[in-house]
């Protein structure tokens, strides 16, 4: 069986420079953790992505429609689902709201699906939102986070599109881990009787695990190193290192084949 790697793509020379200038730009804007400031950088950003033009504030002889558009550009109007969690801790994601804001319009903006800039553009912003994120981190567009600040990305990891990462709890995906498309990672439950009850747990995927396509991984769970959890299957208890499980919930079909010996004998006792 052949194995490809990736083909080495880039943009034009002019574009190649407007795109890393913006990102280092954005980079160094937002290194500044007043709430204010970031706030009016994406309002400016956003405003320019989507109209093409510097702010200048929303025009009263516009039409309502219009006029919502410009302020919705404006972290500071709007409103996410983490904001409104009993548990969040406001002080941090009030720092980090107006990237994942940034982050979400962009996304959906003309340029969001190129994926030369977006990689970059992702790995930047998380930089400043995650309470960690590594080195040669690739994230494609409609990712969402909760929090933010608990979750890490280790090096070499990657998260592809639609992806939900809830770090209510916590959320560590270690080293050569990828979670793919329309994959959810959570790190938080509710009680069965009283769903406002919320038990936060700490989640940990790998290192070099895969949770395939579709696949749901529940608050708690630990997927051990190389380990698997194949395409739609709800991963509700560990998952040992190298064995791939599948099925709702998800049970244990396989070892892997680079699973050492000590793994195989374990997994025979067993």
């Amino acid at each position: 069986m052949p194995r490809y790697e990736y083909r080495p793509l880039n943009p034009i020379p002019a574009a190649e420079k407007a795109f890393l200038g913006w990102v280092e730009q954005l980079d160094q804007a937002f290194s500044s953790r007043d709430i204010e400031q970031r706030s009016d950088v994406v309002r400016e950003a956003l405003h320019q992505l989507y109209l093409g033009r510097p702010y200048a504030g929303p025009n009263a002889a516009s039409s309502l429609a219009e006029q919502s558009l410009v302020h919705s550009f404006d972290p500071r109007n709007g409103t996410l689902e983490p904001e409104y969690y009993g548990d969040v801790d406001a002080a941090k994601y009030a720092e980090r709201k107006p990237l994942i804001w940034f982050w979400m319009m962009y996304d959906r903006s003309p340029v969001g699906l190129n994926h030369w800039l977006g990689f970059r553009m992702r790995a930047m912003l998380a930089r400043h939102i995650f309470k960690h994120c590594g080195r040669n981190v690739k994230i494609f567009h409609g990712v969402e986070v909760s929090f933010g600040y608990n979750l890490t990305v280790e090096d070499n990891c990657t998260i592809h599109k639609y992806v939900l990462l809830d770090d209510r709890g916590e959320i560590v995906i270690h080293a050569g881990s990828s979670v793919s498309d329309y994959a959810n990672v959570y790190s938080h439950s509710h009680d069965l009787n009283d769903g406002m009850i919320v038990s936060n747990h700490k989640t940990e995927i790998g290192p070099k695990a895969r949770v395939t396509y579709h696949a749901t991984v529940l608050s708690g769970v630990n997927v051990g190193e190389h380990g698997m959890v194949g395409s739609m299957g709800v991963a509700s208890k560990d998952v040992p290192p190298f064995t791939i499980v599948a099925g709702i919930p998800a049970k244990p079909i396989k070892l892997k084949s680079i699973a050492p010996d000590e793994t195989r004998k374990t997994s025979e006792k067993s």
